[in-house]
């Protein structure tokens, strides 16, 4: 069995245009995550690239999207 990756690498741009095209606010995403709107901020302009798998689960789930939309293409 495949073990999961220790960090997972997202696409700041991918990130922010999803939050933009559901109408969403920094701060509602961030709260629907469990993670504070200055780590989102991060994530989004690219200061943050990686994320641990449970939070990266969780801002997931808040969008409602799938990895190919969020995760770096390698």
């Amino acid at each position: 069995m495949e073990r999961p990756p220790a960090t997972y690498q997202v696409s700041g741009s991918a990130l922010r245009t999803e939050r933009m095209d559901q109408g969403l606010g920094l701060q509602q995403v961030a709260d629907a995550a469990g993670i504070t709107a200055s780590y989102l901020s991060r994530l989004e302009t690219g200061v943050r690239t990686r994320m641990r798998p449970a939070t990266y689960h969780a801002l997931r789930k808040s969008l409602t999207v799938t990895d190919n939309r969020l995760l770096v293409q390698e």
